[in-house]
Formats: structure tokens, sequence, C-alpha cells
């Protein structure tokens, strides 16, 4: 159930609906070009243009928008590939440059996490990120993520068991 978020600086309204998943489709995919990345977060996760273009070349992968309202915030990249094994991964995740700071990103990650917990047989979220000075690791751990000590490709992992 969407609930209003408290108000917003910089413009939004205040009635703006708290962020949910969207599927991208043809009427709306331009939207996800349109999120930048902000200065710095390049180390960090790839373009939204290459994210869409990898998922139509990967089963698993299950790209997603995430809006407050009718307002493009952020994008995700699910992956499934494990989900016989009860894991979710968080491929991507990216809040746009120009809607950052503001409690998107937390909105959005409790959205994901409410999402894969009605994914049938799911009962661990995952994510890994670079080790780099100003890596996402702390604002995941804000939100009940924590390190598992694994290694995917060179990047930390990090998980949330999913409790209903």
């Amino acid at each position: 159930m969407a609930k209003t978020p408290a108000p917003l600086p910089d413009g939004y309204p205040d009635d703006l609906p708290a962020v949910e998943l969207r599927e991208w489709t043809r009427e709306n995919y331009a939207m996800a070009f349109g999120l930048k990345l902000g200065e710095g977060q390049t180390d960090f996760v790839a373009e939204n243009t290459g994210s869409l273009a990898q998922a139509y070349f990967h089963e698993e992968a299950r790209p997603l928008g995430l809006f407050a309202g009718e307002l493009a915030v952020g994008f995700v990249m699910l992956s499934v590939e494990d989900v016989d094994k009860g894991v979710v991964w968080i491929w991507r995740f990216m809040i746009g440059a120009q809607h950052q700071r503001k409690g998107f990103g937390q909105q959005a990650v409790a959205a994901i996490l409410e999402h894969a917990r009605g994914m049938k047989g799911v009962e661990t979220i995952k994510l890994c990120h670079v080790d780099k000075p100003g890596h996402p690791g702390p604002f995941y751990e804000s939100l009940g993520f924590s390190y598992t000590g694994e290694n995917e490709e060179g990047e930390l992992v990090m998980s949330q068991p999913l409790k209903v």
C-alpha cells in the first residue's frame, strides 16, 4: 500500500506518493534514459541504457522502474537466477542524481524488499558492491543489509533475510 512521504524540497508536490516498482514499457522506458548517475557514481553502477540492453539478453534479469506517482525516480534490475536457491539479487540499483538525498532511495529499497517477499520461495535478498571509497555499503547497512563475507566477481556481497 502506498503511503505519502514527508514533504520534499525543490518544488516536489506535497502529495507525491511513496515509491513503487513498475515494469518498463514501450510507453515509459525512455524515462529510464533520463535518470542519470550522480558525479562520481559511474564506478558503482552501470548506466540504465546499458542495463536495459543487458536485460534483453539475460533471461534472469528483471529491470523495473522506481516511480513516485508518475515521476520516474530510479531504476532497479533484479536477478532471479538463484530463486530456486531461495535468493533474489539486486543486480543494479540507482536513484537519479536529480532525485537523490530526498528519501527516495530508502523508499525504493523498502518497495524492492516488499516485492521480493511476494516472490514464491524467496527467503533472502542479496546485492554486491565494489569496495571503493564512497561505496554504498553504509546506506545498505542502514536498511538492514549485512556483509556475508562472500565475494562476487571482486565485489562485496551483502544480504538481508526476508521476514514476513
